[in-house]
């Protein structure tokens, strides 16, 4: 190779300025070039949706006009592929701009950058006709990239005041316009307004002139370059040139470590390990409730085993000064101790699976408040371990959003229902590891702000925070479920609103560490409980509303909370806090559980009775930081500003690439809404009722894979699930119906929520759920009945559908009162409909006689099945097509009744006929005959009927 010269002749120079106008002009003709060609070919199909065609919809979006048709989509093609070199000479020439000594941000921009340009060329050349789900992911990864990329060239824009205008007007256009377009894209995906999609597309077309528009300022950054390109050796003149001299050695440059001042690598990663740990913390705890919770679900009531959740008192424990020091001086072997609980696992059994989480729970309280109090002289540090504490909660959200309100590292999880144990428990190893690798030889001494100290009102601030954080925070579906009354919607769905939620912890956490004053503050109290009072009271998105500002405020007020605790008195405080807090979370099970329960009855349907509780307990914990407010902390707060800054910005950083993961998420897990029945070209359905025991089989493991396969082997079309509230924190703040919906692709009814103070009953149908109400039926003595009442679009006709479960066998008033309820309803529906329930009586006796007959209009699917208690399927409008029971498996304790109904026919007669004489696509699947599968049979007839 040549050496260098700094002279030589000049054969091409132009301004630096033309690379971003021929990225712009390029650009815009790719996009445009195809809008216009196929408006001029193809224009009433490219506007055509799944609901609504021209007129109705008269603008196309920007997938269908670059998709699948030639010949936009080569044009599209042809201009993207010549945008691309101008592009990467951008995103090259951006970064010698920018670039400066000391500073990583250039090259990571510039990373961005470049992964954003080849994200674009994979949804580009990779149609989601050719390949959904690669198409979606090279999508989703694309707009993650984009608002790093803009953040950071706002960081590193030159000091160019029309450059920097221009950056500003157009990125807050683009972010402006996902408002708007998130609420067309729902108002025709959910709603099926007609023209929302037009509408919808036009905001997406504008966010691609913002984004290309975006990246035409540099054109302003890069009037000041001039690329020059130069003939060294004489080869343009076909002479050759002597070597003039050798080209000066530069000196070399440090190698970028850091985004600024102080930034390491090492620290970076030691923040998400520390994070890590603190995921591993929340998982362990929201697992142990679940664990407990299966021994009271099998012997329907106390079973002794509750005691367990008392384990995470072990604070107590600290305040004894050899074991402190023991915990302090030792902490990787505590952690390590702590990793018990996400190899609990491995242990068939449920008992001994239940002491191990237990034991983990002991041991990571013990670690976390050993480790707060190690740092109790150094507030940086300290504010860092809470950061860590507090980000390891979202993580955790997250994963459980990720994987359909189940945590992947939970002991009733494993690999064949979707656990991910060994990689958690590895990278568990690996965190604790990093984050203890260095020894701690002391105990720090006591903190002087405990002349000022109310240590007893320190605790119960605690108490009420922990609760808060599990019950309403540690599942991003909680608050939701909470406001949901059915359809039509009128407010946030699970996903994709559930990275709502998560949204707000995280802007509430930033808030609660750059203006602790203000998040400590009485007024951000009021504030709190006005939105808890709303959450309480209100339903849709005003409710919503009202938890957001909740959600963000518990986050915000963690590190004034723990901080002024640790300073305030010994670990006995934690010990007092979590003592509180399992007082809280029995109360707010008692609310539902009153009927099995000592003293049950007290506390029947106050929820709202458990949130002002939680809110009077936060605002103890107020009070008590409060007083630490004085002269000397603020001088010591001040004096540590510049440490807790520099280790601020790394559980930022983590913090702000968690949102990122959670939008994500949010994308993918988008409803479809495109579902189909088995059998579309029949005008028949199949309709099943399942009391599902809350998702826990009988060997302690999670059950709705096991659900889905039988559910989807049996073709069931609609299907009512009894028992099946799990947001409660022994439970999980679980919800089963999120997974079988979007697995299965049937739309979902929740049911009441679970404020409702219910079990649960959920509808799941392949068919457009046109309208839904909920109804909590008269139970004066036991537990409330939840039903619902909806409307479906059955092959275009609208049938009804009840799912409904009835109060106990010992309530024998409430399940006439109820009976009568439900009887008036239903003969009140002037269309055809199905009752899918749960109705404790026998045949032909008793309440039978109201719920079948004259007084509700209903027919029994089967009345000559006398062996029947709980579970009765009665319809009246349709004919009946064949009944079946099949056995339960290990899965719950009660099997599944299936009905199959022609739509459209009157009903028939009660006569039953051979299998033989059935149109072969109205019958029950051959898979259930005989032995079955993975423990499904028809039983009782030993076929269908």
């Amino acid at each position: 190779m040549a050496p260098k010269h700094k002279d030589g002749d000049v054969i091409l120079s132009f301004s630096g300025k033309w690379v971003a106008w021929a990225h712009t002009i390029v650009a815009y003709s790719a996009f445009l070039g195809a809008l216009i060609v196929g408006v001029k070919l193809h224009y009433y199909k490219i506007v055509e949706n799944e609901h609504y065609k021209y007129p109705k919809e008269w603008f196309p979006s920007v997938s269908a006009t670059i998709g699948d048709r030639y010949p936009e989509r080569s044009v599209f093609q042809l201009f993207i592929a010549i945008t691309s070199g101008p592009r990467f000479a951008l995103v090259f020439f951006y970064y010698l701009v920018t670039r400066r000594p000391n500073s990583l941000l250039p090259e990571l921009v510039a990373g961005t950058g470049l992964f954003r340009s080849l994200t674009c060329g994979g949804w580009t050349y990779v149609t989601s006709t050719d390949d959904h789900g690669w198409h979606d992911i090279f999508m989703v990864s694309y707009l993650v990239a984009t608002l790093p990329w803009m953040f950071g060239c706002f960081a590193l824009s030159p000091p160019n005041p029309q450059a920097i205008k221009y950056r500003k007007m157009l990125s807050g256009l683009f972010l402006g316009t996902l408002v708007p377009l998130t609420y067309f894209f729902i108002q025709h995906k959910v709603h099926k307004v007609a023209g929302a999609y037009s509408i919808y597309a036009l905001f997406e077309w504008a966010i691609i002139l913002f984004d290309v528009g975006f990246d035409a300022v540099t054109a302003l950054d890069f009037e000041g370059l001039e690329l020059v390109v130069k003939d060294i050796k004489g080869t343009s003149r076909r002479e050759a040139l002597a070597i003039d001299r050798l080209l000066e050695k530069e000196k070399d440059k440090a190698l970028g470590r850091t985004f600024g001042r102080g930034f390491s690598w090492d620290e970076a990663v030691d923040s998400a390990a520390d994070v890590y740990n603190g995921y591993v913390f929340w998982s362990i705890l929201t697992s142990l409730g679940l664990s407990v919770w299966y021994f009271p679900l099998w012997n329907m009531g106390l079973s002794g085993y509750e005691v367990l959740i008392m384990s995470s008192m072990s604070p107590f424990f600290l305040q004894i000064p050899q074991v402190r020091s023991l915990a302090v001086k030792n902490q990787r072997a505590v952690y390590l101790l702590s990793l018990t609980g996400l190899l609990a696992y491995l242990i068939p059994s449920p008992s001994f699976r239940l002491f191990t989480v237990a034991f983990a729970v002991f041991m990571s309280c013990i670690s976390w408040v050993s480790t707060w109090y190690a740092y109790q002289a150094e507030p940086a540090q300290l504010e860092a371990r809470i950061c860590a504490w507090s980000i390891g909660l979202v993580l955790s959200t997250i994963s459980k959003f990720a994987f359909w309100t189940n945590n992947p590292v939970w002991p009733i999880v494993h690999s064949a229902n979707g656990g991910w144990n060994k990689l958690g428990f590895v990278l568990a190893v690996l965190a604790v590891v990093r984050t203890t690798r260095r020894r701690r030889q002391g105990v720090p001494s006591a903190s002087a702000d405990r002349k000022r100290a109310w240590p007893g009102l320190a605790a119960l601030g605690l108490g009420g925070l922990f609760f808060g954080l599990h019950s309403l925070l540690s599942d991003s579906s909680t608050m939701i479920l909470w406001v949901w009354e059915g359809y039509p919607v009128r407010g946030p769905l699970a996903a994709p609103h559930g990275a709502y939620t998560i949204i707000m912890m995280a802007v509430g956490l930033a808030a609660g560490l750059f203006y602790t004053d203000l998040a400590g503050s009485w007024t951000s109290y009021g504030v709190a409980c006005v939105g808890a009072a709303i959450l309480t009271t209100r339903a849709n998105w005003l409710g919503y509303y009202g938890g957001a500002v909740l959600a963000a405020y518990l986050m915000a007020i963690i590190p004034t909370l723990i901080g002024s605790a640790v300073r305030q008195a010994g670990p006995w405080v934690f010990g007092v806090g979590f003592l509180v807090y399992n007082v809280m979370v029995l109360a707010h099970v008692w609310v539902v559980a009153y009927a099995f329960v000592p003293g049950g009855p007290i506390m029947r349907e106050h929820t709202d009775w458990v949130m002002a509780a939680m809110m009077l307990l936060v605002g103890a914990g107020v009070f008590s930081a409060s007083s630490l407010s004085a002269p000397s902390s603020k001088a010591r707060s001040k004096k540590a500003f510049a440490p807790k800054r520099k280790y601020r910005s790394y559980y930022l950083y983590v913090l702000a690439s968690l949102q990122l993961l959670a939008a994500s998420i949010a994308y993918l897990r988008f409803p479809a809404y495109n579902y189909k029945p088995y059998h579309p070209d029949q005008k028949l359905f199949t309709a099943g009722i399942w009391t599902v025991h809350f998702s826990l089989d009988n060997d302690m493991w999670s059950s709705e894979r096991r659900m889905r396969d039988v559910i989807k082997e049996l073709e069931i079309d609609v299907i009512g699930l009894l028992e099946s509230d799990l947001q409660r924190v022994i439970m999980g703040m679980r919800d089963t119906t999120q997974f079988l919906a979007e697995d299965l692709g049937m739309y979902v009814d929740y049911g009441p929520g679970p404020n409702k103070h219910t079990w649960g009953a959920a509808l799941l149908s392949k068919f457009p759920i046109l309208n839904s109400t909920h109804h909590l039926l008269p139970s004066p003595a036991g537990e409330l009945a939840p039903a619902i009442h909806a409307t479906l679009d059955v092959h275009g006709e609208m049938i009804d559908v009840v799912v409904f479960h009835s109060g106990q066998e010992e309530d024998i008033e409430d399940r006439r009162l109820q009976s009568e309820y439900l009887a008036k309803l239903m003969l009140a529906s002037p269309r055809p409909l199905v009752l899918l329930s749960y109705l404790v009586t026998k045949p032909k006796e008793g309440n039978y006689n109201t719920y079948v007959g004259e007084k509700s209009g209903m027919r029994d699917i089967d009345p000559s099945d006398w062996d029947r208690w709980c579970e009765y399927i009665l319809y009246k409008g349709l004919r009946r097509a064949g009944y079946a029971r099949v056995s339960r498996s290990t899965i719950t304790d009660t099997e599944i009744q299936v009905g199959k109904f022609i739509v459209g026919k009157p009903a028939g007669s009660d006569q039953i006929i051979k299998e033989d004489k059935v149109p072969a696509g109205q019958r029950f699947p051959e898979l259930f005959k005989g032995l079955g599968v993975r423990g499904h049979q028809y039983h009782v007839f030993d076929g269908p009927r």
